[in-house]
């Protein structure tokens, strides 16, 4: 996807970037490239694939979720920063928190975040079972956001706990969407959430296929959850 492809499809979709963003967009690319010669934070190095497979993939959270206006949102595991970098470039209002376990990637996102000039940008080096935990950050987010970081009934466990009541957990899945959000079912209610909606969608150009689960929050995450770091992952509540 080059640059023409990646402006003209967003703004089919109602997202028009200016001169500014555009710039920010370029300038991510080549700091994700030169950074990661020093420390593995993507396998897509190539510019059209970084474009198509990082930065529309992750601002297609934004064709089904309203990110318009000073909301907050948190990005758990967020890697390289997606998909809330993407999506803070697009709509400058967010207020971003993002919350990874590798140190080395927060150093990367605070550099890129200075880099860019991006406001309200908040960066942790924490396990997500841990920073759940944190009353500053337990049930405070509008919207929490995951990528590519565990199946959906891990996921459920480390998301679902900072979602504010009546906020919204997105997480965005690849082809095997359907068979893990069954697994989940039993999770999600228990953690206090509802599935609002389940959205398929193809990437533009390859064509390879994509889901938005949104989740909304219904009432609040027993006190017990997230459990201790590890055990979401080892013993998944399915």
């Amino acid at each position: 996807m080059n640059i023409d492809q990646f402006t003209n499809e967003l703004k089919k979709m109602g997202i028009e970037l200016n001169g500014r963003q555009l710039n920010q967009f370029k300038r991510y690319y080549e700091l994700l490239v030169e950074w990661n010669e020093k420390m593995n934070l993507t396998a897509i190095t190539g510019h059209e694939e970084v474009y198509l497979k990082h930065f529309y993939d992750s601002v297609s959270a934004a064709f089904f979720v309203n990110f318009n206006g000073s909301r907050s949102l948190c990005d758990v595991g967020a890697g390289a920063g997606f998909p809330s970098i993407p999506l803070k470039i697009c709509f400058p209002e967010l207020d971003i928190t993002i919350v990874d376990s590798l140190k080395k990637r927060i150093t990367f996102l605070n550099e890129l975040s200075k880099e860019l000039q991006l406001e309200n940008t908040f960066f942790y080096h924490d396990r997500a079972e841990t920073f759940a935990r944190h009353k500053e950050f337990r049930e405070q987010f509008d919207i929490v956001t995951a990528r590519a970081v565990a199946k959906m009934s891990v996921l459920t466990e480390l998301c679902l706990p900072l979602v504010k009541q009546e906020g919204l957990f997105v997480a965005m899945k690849g082809a095997n969407a359907g068979e893990e959000l069954k697994a989940a079912e039993k999770a999600i209610k228990l953690l206090g959430g509802k599935i609002q909606a389940v959205h398929s969608f193809a990437l533009p150009i390859e064509e390879s296929e994509r889901y938005m689960i949104i989740v909304k929050k219904v009432k609040k995450t027993p006190i017990k959850y997230p459990r201790k770091p590890g055990t979401p992952n080892k013993m998944p509540l399915e």
